[in-house]
């Protein structure tokens, strides 16, 4: 789970299909920010300008799928 320490740097976005997409390994995305496997909980800091991490960069064990990303955090512009 993503953590800050610092609440006035963060706010909670409302009603934003941009936290609701789900991302294959290696996709490129609109947005920079923390994105979550939605198997494992893994998390990872990612720029829009690079590939997802591929489905060989973590490991899930027998039968919980293939990994899935989802921004859980980003800057303000993709809100």
């Amino acid at each position: 789970m993503a953590l800050y320490l610092y609440p006035q740097f963060v706010d909670v976005a409302r009603a934003n299909p941009a936290f609701d997409t789900l991302f294959q390994p290696g996709d490129r995305t609109p947005w920079s920010g923390i994105y979550r496997c939605e198997v494992c909980g893994h998390e990872v800091v990612h720029t829009h300008d690079k590939p997802l991490p591929p489905q060989n960069h973590h490991v899930h064990g027998f039968g919980k799928g293939p990994v899935k990303w989802r921004m859980i955090v980003t800057d303000h512009k993709a809100a």
